[in-house]
């Protein structure tokens, strides 16, 4: 009975465990998307996606009022945080809004740390 207990609750308490969301989804939506920030709605960190929606508002705006510096400044802030959270995705050191990591197919976790 002990056994059963202890497989199915992590002896470590810190340990890192792996999201429940689909890391394919993930991954396509911050390819397609990552400039807007959708993944981070569907990864459940909203700070983050709001982050990246405000960004992309601001160059939109700044390109449409002439204020092209200011737009490209935005565009760039905005293009390499997208790319920089898909790399992080493609490696899997990506955790959800609960700090679980969004793990790629058969990656294996350090369940001694956190």
């Amino acid at each position: 009975m002990q056994e059963a207990i202890a497989s199915s609750v992590s002896l470590h308490p810190g340990a890192v465990q792996p999201s429940r969301k689909k890391y394919s989804t993930a991954v396509i939506l911050s390819s397609v998307f990552g400039f807007v920030g959708i993944q981070h709605f569907y990864l459940g960190r909203l700070g983050e996606g709001f982050l990246d929606l405000g960004l992309t508002l601001a160059w939109l705006y700044c390109f449409a009022n002439g204020q092209f510096l200011l737009g490209a400044a935005f565009l760039v802030a905005d293009g390499v945080h997208a790319l920089a959270v898909t790399i992080m995705l493609f490696t899997g050191n990506f955790r959800d809004g609960d700090g679980h990591v969004v793990c790629y197919p058969g990656q294996k976790l350090d369940v001694t740390r956190g």
